[in-house]
């Protein structure tokens, strides 16, 4: 486990870097800009996109409004993993927040499912504008095919990942390791995985330490 990073409540920035991520942090506005079917409907402007994925139920909503200090400017679906819809935020008018469809979901019909995979395939790939995907992993599950096929993805166009564990407050600290081992086994030594819960609010300034190394760059 030596070689697989766990980002805790000891983490600091560099300096130099924390002044510029404490910026970053400082959440002016936050505003939905639209949910886009396809790429036509994709903003073109050069603003960067930082993208958050995972399975259905895995939390994304309430991580991106924990970040964000909103309550209910990312919905939650009624209908988990129904929906594909790719959805745009706009933040401090600087930079977008991307909260792509959730997949795994038992219920979905096949033929959702089976959309599910060209269209975040298409957006990987064909978004210049993309700094970073947040790959969102539930601290309770084990990662299914789609989460391995979306982190071969990311490497493949080169797109830097952030893996994030949610849900930290449902388990005891040996439960969370074990999922920490788990990843680590599963991904490789050299990520760097955040442990988050959007309830509590823990992980969430690491992983806005994490994101802005990304957006000054």
């Amino acid at each position: 486990m030596s070689d697989f990073c766990l980002l805790t409540s000891d983490f600091c920035l560099l300096p130099s870097e924390l002044h510029l991520s404490s910026d970053i942090m400082k959440i002016l506005s936050a505003e939905f800009v639209i949910s886009a079917v396809g790429p036509k409907q994709y903003p073109i402007d050069r603003r960067m996109q930082i993208a958050f994925a995972g399975r259905s139920n895995v939390g994304k909503s309430s991580v991106i409004n924990a970040l964000l200090h909103r309550k209910n400017l990312v919905k939650t679906s009624c209908t988990p993993g129904k929906t594909q819809l790719i959805n745009f935020f706009i933040i401090n008018d600087k930079f977008y927040f991307v909260d792509l469809p959730g997949y795994g979901y038992a219920r979905v019909p096949r033929a959702v499912t089976d959309a599910w995979a060209p269209m975040i395939e298409g957006y990987l790939r064909d978004t210049p504008q993309l700094g970073a995907v947040v790959v969102l992993f539930d601290v309770r599950r084990e990662p299914d095919e789609r989460d391995i096929r979306l982190i071969e993805w990311l490497r493949q166009y080169n797109i830097p990942a952030i893996p994030v564990l949610t849900k930290a407050d449902k388990l005891n600290s040996r439960e969370t390791q074990q999922t920490l081992n788990m990843i680590g086994a599963r991904f490789g030594p050299s990520d760097k995985v955040l442990l988050t819960s959007a309830k509590s609010g823990k992980g969430m300034n690491e992983l806005w330490g994490e994101l802005g190394k990304i957006l000054i760059k």
